[in-house]
């Protein structure tokens, strides 16, 4: 047997969440690929790469020896491709992008960085706004192109968009929380407990809408604006809250622990993306940008006239 790419992206993915639930949301994947996977390789290193615990996995020595080795071959196949998408590589000119406040937080430093890599000859160009802003500065042509949470979105008639990942929303708790020893949990046992509403990215609009599809709400006792605010409320045990994974980090800036669990209410994804102005034709630079997140998630660019 042989390692392949795939293994070393989901161990990489595992590693960095510390957990093979949220690895799995962040390839979109099952839960099951990503632990087959990683079985495999530790097949055929013959090594035990993760230490399994009821909250997650850490890493051995040997599997924080191989992660370095694992991200310079990620690395090292990025190279490669830029230097085969040399014609592609070679665009040139300034993006202006929009970006939401979430985003820029905690999803595009990581690709800006390989993008800037990958196409040294374009230049991103960053704004951050909220979504209502943002709609207007790309319908208005103010801005050529957004990564922003497309699930959001107003103005469906004015602008195309194309989702990247689906990051889905579970409740946070403090490790100690009595909702962790129930089999299941659902909205009604969370309006139970008090709940820390973060209001950024019009996160309290999103949750209102899916509260309001039950016959409970949730017992709001702080509205925040800062995600590390909520972070640390909920790991000291003052409320609980529900959030997307793409934001969720296990350890407060305190060091207290966070748990999360799957709710068996529908609470909808949140669905990061790029949008532009309807029937717009972008730029070599825009396109680039385009193709490369979507390439990335995806596997694959495409045209955005026929998104």
């Amino acid at each position: 047997m042989s390692v392949s790419l795939k293994q070393i992206r989901y161990f990489i993915a595992a590693a960095d969440s510390g957990q093979i639930s949220h690895a799995a949301v962040e390839l979109n994947v099952s839960q099951s690929a990503v632990t087959g996977a990683i079985q495999q390789l530790e097949g055929v290193l013959g090594v035990r790469l993760f230490d399994r615990h009821p909250n997650g996995v850490t890493l051995t020595p040997e599997g924080s020896r191989f992660l370095l080795h694992g991200r310079n071959v990620l690395a090292a196949l990025e190279e490669a491709m830029r230097v085969s998408r040399s014609s592609t590589a070679t665009a040139s000119g300034t993006v202006r992008v929009g970006v939401s406040y979430t985003v820029a937080g905690y999803f595009l430093p990581r690709h800006h960085a390989r993008f800037a890599r990958t196409f040294p000859g374009v230049t991103l160009d960053l704004y951050e706004a909220s979504r209502s802003v943002i709609e207007q500065a790309l319908t208005d042509g103010a801005l050529d192109i957004a990564v922003m949470l497309v699930s959001n979105l107003s103005a469906a008639d004015k602008l195309q968009s194309e989702t990247l990942f689906r990051s889905r929303r579970r409740l946070w708790t403090p490790v100690d929380h009595p909702l962790l020893r129930q089999e299941e949990v659902g909205l009604g046992d969370v309006a139970k407990h008090p709940y820390v509403m973060l209001t950024v990215d019009e996160a309290s609009h999103t949750a209102g809408r899916y509260w309001a599809r039950t016959e409970f709400r949730p017992n709001v006792i702080f509205r925040t604006s800062s995600v590390e605010a909520v972070r640390s409320m909920v790991a000291a045990g003052m409320g609980i809250t529900i959030l997307s994974d793409m934001v969720f980090r296990p350890w407060s800036l305190e060091g207290q622990r966070i748990e999360t669990r799957l709710l068996a209410d529908d609470v909808p994804s949140m669905d990061v993306g790029l949008a532009w102005r309807r029937g717009a034709v972008l730029s070599p630079a825009a396109q680039a940008f385009h193709d490369f997140l979507c390439f990335a998630f995806n596997g694959a660019g495409s045209n955005p006239m026929n998104t």
